[in-house]
């Protein structure tokens, strides 16, 4: 997936919005929270950040292709980076976006959920 293709995903979900920021990242939010980072390593190789389960994140911290998410992880949350982007898990990569997205929408007030239209996830 390159950043193209992980815009395009990301932007398929109901209320989200896109900004860039730190760095150049593209950052995509639901409710004004981040739920997914698209970014650049220092290789410049594409790499993408979301939040995960405590599960996800024991099974992703020791899976190829995958690390804890630099800044995020060091400070005690659950957010992965996936650095392995060449194509191969794509279907992955779509399937934890997902989780990030809803995970995130849950964790939002029913109000703001309600506003928002995602009060059903």
């Amino acid at each position: 997936m390159d950043h193209d293709q992980f815009n395009q995903f990301c932007k398929s979900f109901v209320a989200t919005t896109h900004v860039v920021q730190w760095g150049n990242a593209q950052v995509w939010k639901v409710g004004g929270k981040v739920f997914a980072i698209g970014g650049t390593s220092k290789a410049s190789q594409a790499t993408f950040t979301f939040k995960t389960s405590d599960l996800n994140f024991q099974f992703l911290s020791d899976h190829d292709g995958y690390i804890p998410a630099p800044y995020f992880a060091n400070r005690g949350m659950k957010w992965i980076q996936q650095t392995n982007t060449s194509g191969e898990l794509d279907e992955d990569l779509r399937y934890y976006l997902s989780e990030s997205y809803k995970l995130v929408a849950k964790g939002l007030s029913k109000r703001k959920q309600q506003e928002l239209g995602i009060a059903d996830l």
